[in-house]
């Protein structure tokens, strides 16, 4: 169906004292602004014919996001700090701190493991893994 909307232009005189503005011209006129579909009874759209259905989706921004449970998940009020990595395609990365301070990492929001894991599957050793994470103190 088509949609128009009733425009009206007001052209008030400039020569006319500030505080009360006189009107020199008015012109109205129906403006074409493009097609809508029209709704039928049961929420859906007939368009070219054809009954269709509006399905929404929402779609997470890639990048890194962090944050904290705000204290709520341990019983000694404690916050658990965590981060996510959402690419711009592909499998989320999830790093989340338990009440130990232990460090985990989850694929995808699936199952739980411990950050050492992943770091091993990325090719790093023990040693290799001890240097990223702790300081060196030579005595």
């Amino acid at each position: 169906a088509p949609l128009r909307v009733k425009v009206r232009l007001v052209i008030y005189d400039k020569d006319s004292p500030a505080s009360k503005k006189a009107v020199k011209l008015v012109k109205e006129q129906d403006v074409y602004m493009g097609e809508i579909p029209l709704m039928t009874d049961t929420g859906t759209f007939i368009i070219n014919g054809t009954e269709r259905v509006i399905v929404s989706q929402l779609h997470r921004s890639p990048g890194v996001f962090f944050d904290h449970d705000r204290g709520k998940t341990h019983s000694s009020g404690k916050l658990l700090y965590s981060a996510r990595i959402i690419p711009y395609r592909g499998s989320w990365l999830d790093f989340e701190f338990d009440a130990k301070d232990v460090l985990f990492a989850r694929i995808d929001r699936r199952r739980k493991l411990p950050v050492t894991v992943l770091l091993r599957a990325l090719g790093y050793n023990n040693v290799e893994m001890l240097d990223i994470f702790f300081e060196h103190n030579v005595f």
